[in-house]
């Protein structure tokens, strides 16, 4: 299998992150965002809709979308199972990893893409062209601000983000807060206990290097 990804993208780091908890044997093929190489003609027969990461298998078939990715090699290598195991498991794990990519991780994507100078005409990733709207940052940095609210609430209430065990939605989460912390100068709240003690805890597994 071979991931294309870029170094810089969250999203990229969200596969590379389980791929690291799981011991998976992938080559990483870089893309370089920084040259728009996702735009060119020949990604663009790997993953059409020019975006990173995307996952080739050995029998030629793409599996694009950080999300999917990250099911499809959790269910290929259940060694370590980062989604859960039973079905209420992987309910729970999958419905807090969706609203840990929508409320924090997609609130961040939606700011820094409408206000950075060097994607004007490309607000939304993706093979199409979109014009940024500026007035949408200021809401993303309360959208981020309220994911650390709700996510505070949960931690109280348990270990990690899914419950009692380590998994796939401390991942997004985890990568949601360093957007934050890198893109908005958003980090875990001051006073935000519960938040504070799982954010150190994830930050200190060696995947987090990934």
């Amino acid at each position: 299998m071979k991931l294309y990804h870029a170094s810089g993208s969250p999203n990229s780091r969200r596969v590379r992150m389980l791929i690291a908890e799981k011991g998976v044997d992938v080559e990483l093929v870089p893309v370089d965002l920084g040259t728009r190489e996702q735009l060119s003609d020949a990604y663009r027969e790997i993953n059409p809709r020019a975006v990173v990461p995307a996952l080739l298998l050995d029998d030629g078939t793409v599996i694009a979308e950080a999300p999917v990715i990250m099911r499809y090699l959790d269910d290929t290598f259940p060694d370590v199972p980062l989604f859960g195991t039973t079905p209420k498991e992987k309910a729970v794990t999958a419905m807090w990893e969706r609203r840990a990519e929508l409320e924090g991780f997609a609130a961040i994507m939606e700011g820094v893409r409408n206000a950075a100078a060097g994607l004007k005409g490309r607000a939304i990733s993706g093979p199409h062209g979109y014009e940024q709207i500026p007035d949408l940052v200021e809401r993303s940095k309360q959208r981020v601000a309220n994911f650390y609210g709700d996510l505070e609430a949960r931690l109280k209430a348990v270990e990690f983000v899914a419950g009692d065990r380590f998994s796939a939605a401390d991942i997004t989460a985890l990568v949601a807060i360093d957007f934050a912390t890198r893109a908005f100068n958003m980090p875990v709240p001051e006073g935000a206990a519960a938040t504070t003690r799982w954010y150190t805890a994830v930050s200190a597994r060696p995947s987090v290097s990934a």
